[in-house]
């Protein structure tokens, strides 16, 4: 099973997910906001401040306890099958 260990969501609703084995994958989620409980995500702001990691996967908190019978999330292997692997567009970032 694949584990996520870091996100980090864009202006453009894609997510940078980063995996325990050193994989990278980009996943967009434009397709999916606007069916079922993914139109809950489809304002950007809360695409980006509820995107967390629930259960060691990807996940939107919108129930904003952490309860992970209350949060939209996508599974590990999904991700890791279908997002775009990248390399870190944060390395060499760091101040």
């Amino acid at each position: 099973m694949h584990e996520v260990i870091q996100v980090h969501p864009t202006q453009e609703f894609k997510v940078y997910v980063y995996f325990s084995d050193g994989k990278i994958k980009l996943f967009d989620m434009k397709p999916h906001l606007n069916q079922g409980v993914f139109k809950q995500i489809s304002d950007i702001e809360v695409f980006i401040s509820k995107c967390t990691i629930i259960n060691r996967t990807l996940a939107w908190d919108v129930g904003g306890n952490f309860d992970p019978y209350k949060c939209i999330d996508i599974a590990p292997d999904t991700i890791y099958e279908t997002g775009i692997e990248v390399t870190d567009p944060f390395a060499g970032n760091a101040a």
